[in-house]
């Protein structure tokens, strides 16, 4: 059944079924539900925008869908703006602080060590299982009094004029508002309805995901291993459990995804280590292809673009559902110091601040990402002895240092209130 809206829409938390052919208006159209349109649909849901999210995925699939394996860095800054739109304390007692990062290249005596207590008392960021912060999103967007979902909705086209914007939905009828947002990921249909076009390469690698068990300890210390495939990364989770980021080439990985459980491990293992103890498998195993892929433009005419819709990147930081967050909540302040101001949220002045604001940042991370994965991701011998001296000169570089764990904890630069942990409307 498709749910959609009848008049001006009641935005009191809940689906409703709309006539064909009708249109419905909003302040803010977005179009996915996902993290990051749900975590933007609420903080303007919070500051008073009637909010029409359109979502392919109905809530009751959402919250059903199957635990993958995948677990999401969650940085210290973002954990601040999920707390300020009430959804961590649905994820809180599930969250496993990271406190203390170890980076290394396999085979090498020489590592960065990050400790949190070096710049501060609380953790760098916490680990939370995606299946969980799924759940806390739509759970909390449900609840929110001005956002409307319009689920399962498949979207059909967009409309722009000078003078606002309006989805056009598959099975039938519209939503209009001054201002549409694409947050339906990488694959973005909004993005190409939007005429904005993507860049995209591929590392030829691609992510193993999995959850172990281990019978040590991990002391919430998460690992990053450079091996000749790709990074390994192996991030703490609650109780003796780990969550599990593997890039490999895109020509091994087949083989060790077709594995029997046993060989698997002993695959697993093998750059794992045995520091914590016996492995084992704790869930699925997923896998996908990793790739580079931004948005050439963040905004168009009465349209802007957030999360992955506007940059997917590389894991090897950790820190693309974070920029997302970012993105989410730089626009929700943009779009209310216009209304105070009185203008509308799609004109070209308030989206050109939005793209600014989120420019530099954007651009940086994708470099970092992009050059240390090129940087680690080869046995180069020169290379090698120039990554282990880099590696080694941070970690007795105090101030640099300190720039890199702020930088890894979402509090350096010029960051929107949400992400410091205000109220949006102070």
């Amino acid at each position: 059944m498709v749910y959609r809206t009848l008049t001006r829409l009641g935005f009191e938390g809940s689906t409703a079924p709309m006539a064909r052919k009708t249109a419905a208006h909003a302040d803010v159209v977005i179009v996915g539900g996902g993290l990051v349109g749900g975590a933007l649909a609420i903080a303007l849901s919070d500051a008073g925008f009637d909010v029409a999210v359109v979502d392919r995925v109905s809530p009751e699939r959402a919250l059903r869908a199957q635990h993958d394996g995948r677990a999401f860095a969650i940085a210290l800054s973002s954990k601040r703006a999920l707390t300020a739109i009430g959804v961590w304390k649905y994820v809180q007692s599930s969250a496993a602080p990271i406190r203390d990062i170890r980076v290394c290249e396999a085979g090498s005596p020489f590592h960065l060590h990050y400790d949190h207590r070096e710049v501060g008392d609380e953790p760098f960021g916490f680990m939370v299982e995606a299946q969980r912060l799924r759940h806390a999103i739509v759970t909390r967007m449900s609840r929110a009094k001005r956002v409307r979902l319009i689920a399962p909705a498949p979207v059909d086209g967009l409309e722009t004029t000078e003078s606002g914007a309006r989805v056009t939905l598959a099975g039938g009828g519209s939503v209009a508002a001054p201002l549409v947002v694409g947050a339906d990921g990488r694959n973005s249909q909004m993005r190409a309805l939007a005429g904005i076009r993507a860049v995209t390469w591929s590392y030829g690698q691609t992510a193993i995901v999995c959850t172990v068990a281990h019978a040590r300890a991990h002391e919430f210390a998460a690992h990053e291993r450079f091996l000749p495939g790709g990074p390994f990364a192996i991030l703490p989770l609650k109780g003796r459990r780990s969550s599990i980021v593997w890039a490999e080439r895109n020509d091994l990985a087949p083989a060790l995804l077709a594995l029997e459980e046993r060989d698997f491990l002993r695959e697993l293992g093998r750059r794992f280590g045995d520091f914590l103890g016996t492995l084992k498998l704790a869930g699925p195993v997923s896998s996908f292809p990793l790739s580079l892929r931004f948005a050439e433009r963040a905004t168009a005419r009465r349209f802007a673009l957030v999360g992955d819709a506007n940059h997917a990147i590389h894991p090897i930081a950790g820190q693309g559902l974070n920029m997302g967050f970012r993105d989410a909540a730089a626009l929700a302040e943009v779009l209310l110091d216009a209304r105070r101001l009185g203008l509308e949220g799609g004109e070209a002045s308030v989206l050109d601040r939005y793209a600014s604001w989120r420019r530099f940042d954007n651009t940086l991370m994708m470099a970092a990402t992009d050059g240390l994965t090129r940087l680690f991701s080869n046995g180069n011998r020169p290379l090698r002895f120039v990554r282990n001296l880099g590696l080694a000169a941070v970690n007795g570089l105090a101030p640099l240092k300190g720039v890199f764990m702020r930088h890894a904890m979402g509090t350096l630069g010029t960051l929107p209130k949400l992400m410091q942990g205000q109220d949006l409307r102070a």
